[in-house]
């Protein structure tokens, strides 16, 4: 860090000036990050903050690995809840779940407090679990259908030619009126476009069966890797993460320590919730509060060979959302990770420190430097290479969006548990859970594989005397149902997916998550 007149070991009077000057004052709109750090000193005043009525204008959580950036994530998530805002993240590594239990004071923890200003107490936050397998918290789950073509072309590894290909079936689903809720469904209609119904493509252009063939082996490996049990119904309501407990905002955990091996899977998930949040919300503009903070971890494993159309609409959903009441914090090791049109729309920086070993890490430095405001106090490039653990420099937008200058901050220690949850802890707390208990159970209800399956079945014989007399009427066998007696055809019509999310299946994916209107249903009492 560059030398300055408050000499050295000191913090330079201007700087805190300056930071007096930037920030808001600690308040009850407001996040507390920490405290200044310059000439190798810290100022113990937490003087740092993010305003929360702001923090719709996006971020960015930035470092190396073991540079403290899950730390920074607890302690914003944290605070925005007991603010009363609710919070989506992440847990890869199985960090975050010891958010719902209070921290203990120990000797690192009063150091950092010490050395902060910051008046320390442990807390904890009401949370929920999620999961993609259902062993860690509430099930997720999707329709193949709402999911859409684009990000299923991500989650497959497709080509251009493939994923054109799977929009084709997409569309061709829609014009016949066939639901595909789950995998089964879309195997079941390739195979018939391929079969018998391969007549039905003369208007769409046709596909070879060579491709067809790809799209099923990936498939099959996809099912391989556990996609039967969230691809179906019931799909996740979103309105469950939208709600505040006690006051607090809910902070909707989801636990990602059983699937890490498939990075593609859970990223593409991450980004269907946000499109049907974008879908789904209405238009608030600028509020006093988000109606949700999304914190979207790894956020490199989303951009990773992503299509040119897929990161387009990324971006769009990134700066459209924002009216809509819903912050996005991207929490990645570099700023390069995120395409330059999406780094753009994030407004608040909290860059760990940076490593700069190989020329391509020093490259990807100085890129990094570029971004920040300009200043007198500090040599960012240098700077960001001298950061300590749980040290950051930070630039934030400030109450009339104006980017403050960047300053390097030694952060507050998060109020709740700064480890995981036990297995007991985990195993009680997911016992206790109404939405685990609601998500538990997967229905299986008449879609395109069934429908399919009645238009491929052979004729039924016409009625014949039977030996005792009477007749032998042939009928069809009633196609597979699951829990109740088959509902009657009103009852399909109103409980339908097709119908009951008209303008999510017209409208499905990204795309159509921006060009389709958004619903206007919510739950009442929540904002």
């Amino acid at each position: 860090m560059s030398a300055s007149a408050g000499g050295a070991g000191s913090v330079d009077p201007r700087v805190l000036e300056a930071a007096r000057k930037s920030f808001a004052p600690a308040a009850a709109g407001t996040i507390t990050l920490g405290a200044i750090v310059h000439n190798e000193a810290c100022h113990p005043e937490p003087l740092v903050t993010l305003p929360i009525a702001m923090t719709n204008r996006h971020g960015l959580i930035a470092g190396a690995t073991g540079t403290g950036k899950t730390k920074t994530l607890q302690l914003i998530a944290e605070q925005l809840s007991a603010a009363g805002v609710p919070v989506f993240m992440a847990d890869l590594k199985g960090d975050l779940s010891g958010v719902v239990t209070p921290g203990q004071a120990n000797d690192r923890i009063n150091q950092r407090a010490k050395e902060t200003g910051y008046a320390w107490a442990g807390k904890g936050f009401p949370v929920e679990f999620l999961s993609l397998t259902g062993q860690r918290g509430a099930q997720l789950r999707a329709t193949v259908s709402s999911f859409g073509p684009l990000l299923l072309s991500k989650v497959l590894g497709l080509n251009e030619t493939q994923s054109s290909v799977l929009s084709l079936v997409f569309k061709y689903c829609d014009d016949r009126k066939l639901p595909l809720l789950d995998l089964p469904d879309l195997r079941t209609v390739l195979q018939y476009l391929t079969g018998d119904g391969a007549a039905d493509l003369k208007d769409y252009g046709g596909m070879s069966k060579a491709t067809v063939g790809v799209l099923l082996r990936d498939m099959v490996e996809l099912e391989q890797q556990g996609a039967l049990a969230f691809f179906g119904e019931p799909e996740f309501d979103l309105d469950d993460m939208i709600r505040t407990v006690n006051g607090q905002g809910l902070v909707s955990i989801l636990e990602l320590t059983d699937v890490q091996d498939k990075p593609a899977l859970f990223s593409t998930f991450m980004m269907w919730m946000l499109a049907r949040l974008y879908h789904d919300l209405p238009e608030v503009g600028d509020v006093e509060k988000p109606k949700l903070v999304f914190f979207f971890d790894e956020a490199h494993l989303l951009f990773d060979n992503a299509s040119k159309e897929l990161i387009n609409q990324i971006e769009q959903v990134v700066r459209l959302i924002r009216s809509k009441g819903v912050g996005i914090f991207f929490i990645t090791q570099n700023p390069k990770d995120v395409p330059p049109d999406v780094l753009g729309q994030l407004g608040h920086r909290v860059q760990h420190a940076l490593r700069a070993f190989t020329p391509d890490d020093e490259k990807a430095l100085r890129a990094a430097a570029r971004t920040f405001p300009k200043t007198e106090f500090y040599d960012i490039e240098e700077t960001l290479t001298t950061l300590g653990i749980g040290e950051a420099l930070i630039t934030v937008l400030g109450a009339k969006g104006v980017p403050t200058p960047p300053f390097a901050t030694r952060l507050i220690p998060p109020a709740s548990r700064m480890g995981p949850l036990t297995d007991p802890e985990m195993t009680a707390k997911l016992a206790d859970s109404e939405q685990v208990r609601r998500y538990a159970q997967a229905i299986d209800r008449d879609s395109a594989r069934e429908m399919l399956a009645r238009r491929m079945a052979p004729e039924p014989e016409p009625a014949r005397p039977s030996p005792g007399g009477g007749w032998d009427v042939q009928t069809p066998p009633t196609p597979r149902r699951t829990g109740k007696e088959p509902p009657s055809t009103m009852e399909q019509i109103l409980k339908s997916s097709v119908t009951r999310t008209v303008a999510r299946e017209v409208t499905r994916g990204l795309l159509g998550a921006l060009l389709g209107t958004p619903s206007r249903r919510r739950r009442g009492g929540l904002f």
